[in-house]
């Protein structure tokens, strides 16, 4: 499957078509509007990267005409014009504001009697009491932000790249002694990689984080900041973390590795946690069920001894974040489809000797699935020399 990476804007087209998609949810839901509150939302049905702080910012779309997005009158120069597809724009005077100035008497001029309300199951309870009536929650946008569009995967791609580069990077400079302080600049040149190919790429739709446990600390897979000093050393396991989003699209690209030398307890689940990460590859597949894959996953890692070293779920997927729904979980009984993107990420983690995890952003394709981002995979490769 060829892919070609994009940094380029979605165009009416693509809007439109996420618009459209909305609607047709929200008519099966009986919906006569849906109200978005989260800004990772408003951003798939906008391209408008918004931050937050007390004042409210809310997507209102109607079943028919366009969008309105409510947002603070201190804004209405910098935000409108920024995104993509046809908005119209209602702004309210300041928070807090007196009675008929609210950003809530301004939400409520849009709804009429009779009209039925769908919200995020993530909407705040001060906006959903806001709302006439009792709103219906169903998680209209997250549902249909699961399955990517041609320009999605593109996109992905492309911050995929980035990952990759950047991991490239980090690798090179790995040496005993080195801080770990220095790997976050990475990170920064991703920023700076994005901005000289898209001058007009959104930094507050940028977050990435370039990241290196070393085995003191690398068997609590969460744990980066326990310690600001942590170095580089002989041996490990040393596990890599370049994940985040660039300009709106997220990826990651993680690895495990060494430096010097592997010592004899790291090589037995390490083998094992490449094989886990193969079967995942293998069951990464159009119709199958992703509560099953995790599964399947976590009893081959059982079965090697390794089950009480399991600690989280074999992947999640990317889009307008670097982490979100849908999940590759136990529990989670939903059929995995053509153009859905996923992380495969299974790990063990050994108190005292360190963690073992490979992590890729994966496109599921029609008939397989392929990896978006690139990173050594054998043991020998993931040995570094001393420098």
């Amino acid at each position: 499957m060829s892919i070609t990476p994009s940094c380029l804007a979605p165009d009416r087209k693509e809007m439109a078509s996420r618009i459209e998609r909305a609607r047709s949810a929200m008519r099966k839901s009986g919906m006569t509007h849906y109200v978005c509150h989260s800004p990772d939302n408003i951003l798939y049905l906008t391209d408008i990267a918004i931050q937050v702080h007390e004042r409210p910012f809310i997507l209102v779309l109607p079943e028919r005409g366009k969008p309105v997005f409510l947002i603070p009158k201190l804004d209405q120069l910098q935000i409108p014009g920024r995104g993509g597809g046809d908005i119209e724009y209602l702004y309210y005077s300041e928070f807090p504001a007196p009675r008929g100035l609210r950003w809530s008497d301004k939400l409520l001029s849009l709804f009429e009697s009779g009209d039925s309300i769908g919200v995020e199951s993530v909407c705040p309870l001060y906006v959903a009491n806001a709302l006439p009536g009792k709103p219906i929650v169903a998680d209209v946008v997250d549902d249909i932000r699961m399955v990517k569009s041609e320009f999605e995967i593109a996109r992905i791609a492309y911050t995929g790249q980035l990952v990759s580069e950047a991991h490239a990077k980090l690798l090179a400079m790995a040496a005993p002694g080195k801080s770990v302080m220095e790997t976050h600049r990475l990170a920064e040149g991703i920023a700076k990689a994005m901005l000289t190919d898209n001058p007009k790429a959104n930094l507050l739709a940028t977050r990435m984080a370039a990241l290196v446990q070393p085995p003191k600390y690398s068997h609590d897979p969460h744990n980066f900041f326990a310690d600001a000093a942590m170095e580089f050393v002989v041996g490990g396991p040393h596990v890599t973390v370049i994940a985040g989003r660039a300009n709106g699209y997220g990826a990651e690209v993680e690895r495990t590795f060494f430096i010097g030398n592997v010592p004899d307890v790291a090589k037995r689940p390490f083998e094992t946690m490449v094989g886990a990460r193969a079967l995942a590859f293998e069951l990464c597949v159009p119709g199958a069920i992703m509560g099953e894959v995790d599964r399947k996953v976590a009893a081959f890692i059982r079965a090697k001894g390794y089950g009480e070293n399991l600690c989280h779920r074999t992947g999640h997927s990317f889009g307008v974040t670097g982490h979100e729904a849908p999940f590759l979980a136990d529990g989670y009984e939903h059929e995995i489809r053509p153009n859905m993107v996923f992380s495969i990420e299974p790990g063990i983690y050994l108190p005292g000797i360190g963690g073992f995890r490979f992590s890729d952003t994966v496109l599921v394709t029609e008939t397989g699935n392929v990896a978006l981002t690139r990173a050594p995979e054998s043991l020998e490769e993931l040995t570094l020399p001393v420098h």
